[in-house]
């Protein structure tokens, strides 16, 4: 299958990508792993796209658009993958129809995780994370720590990213309905969109994902 997976941000889709990658047997293709990928390995387009980030501006679309092809062009992803933060907007939606078409394909599906928005705001603005290592994570609400603002594992401090702010988040929000939103309509219109909810437990979202999916149909969320 060749899936587009599409939600807001703290909706969980890289979560949800690694387990439906691999109950498909499928790459998964996350815009942040082309990026870590194309710029250690000093590739053309990874030098491009570091000069633009060095000076804190956008990566141009035909950037992030050549490194998704050179990824799509791999033998591993000859029979599907999943796409998570590409297409970001809908002009690389069209680049990537224009792609596939090139090669002859097609997506299958396009699966969109629903987050009522105050719930998102939750999630993130709830995450505090160890300063001693990062893979420590706890929240406020979902799995406080034993002691409050100390870390279980290695009793370290607890702090809340920046980027984890709700007004951090709030803006992330913005951006998501403002640029990323529009491509689901822009892929309604070709009938590939099945939404799910992804609230409840991650095993319970994969579940709901993969049933969709067999059945072209996401109306339960």
């Amino acid at each position: 299958m060749r899936i587009v997976l599409v939600g807001p941000p703290g909706a969980g889709k890289g979560t949800q990508a690694a387990f439906l990658a691999k109950n498909l047997s499928i790459p998964h293709i996350s815009t942040g792993d082309l990026f870590r990928a194309n710029i250690s390995k000093q590739t053309e387009l990874g030098k491009l796209a570091k000069s633009y980030m060095d000076a804190g501006n956008l990566v141009p679309d035909e950037v992030t658009i050549g490194m998704a092809k050179d990824r799509m062009e791999q033998a591993d992803a000859a029979g599907g993958f999943l796409l998570d933060g590409f297409p970001r907007n809908v002009s690389q939606a069209e680049a990537l129809d224009e792609m596939l078409k090139t090669e002859g394909m097609k997506l299958d599906a396009v699966l969109d995780l629903e987050v009522p928005e105050e719930e998102v705001v939750k999630r993130i603005a709830g995450r505090r994370i160890c300063r001693n290592d990062s893979a420590h994570v706890f929240h406020v609400s979902y799995k406080k720590p034993k002691t409050e603002g100390v870390c279980d594992a290695c009793g370290g401090e607890l702090y809340q990213r920046d980027d984890d702010s709700e007004e951090t988040v709030r803006t992330r929000l913005e951006v998501y309905h403002t640029q990323t939103e529009p491509i689901i309509d822009y892929y309604k219109a070709q009938g590939l969109v099945v939404t799910i909810s992804a609230l409840g437990k991650v095993e319970e979202v994969t579940g709901r994902a993969m049933d969709a999916l067999r059945s072209g149909d996401g109306s339960e969320g």
